[in-house]
């Protein structure tokens, strides 16, 4: 496989949760935004909050950023150029989302090429009338994803992915067959293992219903700790809907 800098530095990427105490200066946190917008976009449909409050952000990260999908920025806008949305909400999120979600991960890339890490924090849509809250936000402005990022004191491993065979599908979608899906799942839960990354956690997902726990950390991988995941948290959208609602973006009713 080819390499660079760059590339190395996408390679070498992992979660940080522990910070030094360490402030990066204005020029660093301006150039990892400016770097954050130069991503692809449809219509840099975002807007990115910033707290450098160490005692109340997650794992007293000396930066928190909070990547939202904006659509109060963009109609005011469109009203100077006397037009209104009337896209509905659902398209406006979808390419939001594209927008938002390409800049932090330029953001990433960037703090990690200037020695800083950093963590994404996936809860914020579920917590987004308490982060509007905080921030003062206006209507129609959504947190999609939040990031912490500091100068680092711990160096874990990389953590494993899926083989490529099992995520880059030529010309067409190829059939699964049992064999493949066992060696891509084999793949990552071996790699944690190696790692004793769950019981380091002690990051295991309570079965819920009548499934009796047969995993032990010897043997509660990935594969299972996502499947718990998928296979028991969030059966109806109505709590994700009702904080966009609360944010002024309605999924099921027409852009009025």
């Amino acid at each position: 496989m080819k390499n660079n800098a760059t590339i190395q530095t996408m390679l070498d990427h992992k979660s940080i949760r522990k910070y030094t105490d360490q402030k990066p200066f204005d020029e660093v946190v301006r150039t990892i935004v400016r770097a954050g917008q130069q991503a692809p976009f449809a219509s840099q449909y975002y807007s990115l909050l910033l707290s450098r409050n160490m005692k109340k952000n997650p794992w007293k990260a000396p930066l928190l950023f909070t990547i939202c999908v904006d659509s109060h920025k963009f109609e005011l806008i469109m009203a100077e150029r006397n037009w209104k949305i009337v896209t509905n909400d659902l398209t406006l999120l979808m390419f939001g989302i594209q927008d938002a979600s390409l800049m932090a991960e330029n953001m990433v890339i960037a703090g990690r090429s200037l020695g800083l890490a950093s963590c994404f924090l996936g809860s914020a849509p579920y917590r987004a009338d308490k982060i509007a809250a905080e921030y003062e936000l206006p209507k129609r402005v959504f947190p999609l994803v939040q990031l912490t990022m500091g100068y680092p004191t711990e160096n874990p491993p990389t953590r494993p992915r899926y083989p490529l065979s099992f995520t880059l599908f030529e010309d067409k979608y190829p059939k699964l067959d049992p064999s493949r899906v066992s060696e891509a799942m084999r793949a990552m839960d071996d790699g944690y293992l190696a790692q004793d990354y769950y019981r380091k956690a002690k990051a295991k997902i309570p079965l819920e219903g009548d499934r009796k726990e047969t995993f032990t950390y010897d043997n509660y991988s990935w594969t299972e700790h996502i499947c718990r995941k998928w296979g028991q948290w969030y059966p109806e959208p109505t709590e994700l809907l009702e904080q966009l609602e609360k944010r002024g973006f309605r999924i099921t009713k027409k852009q009025t």
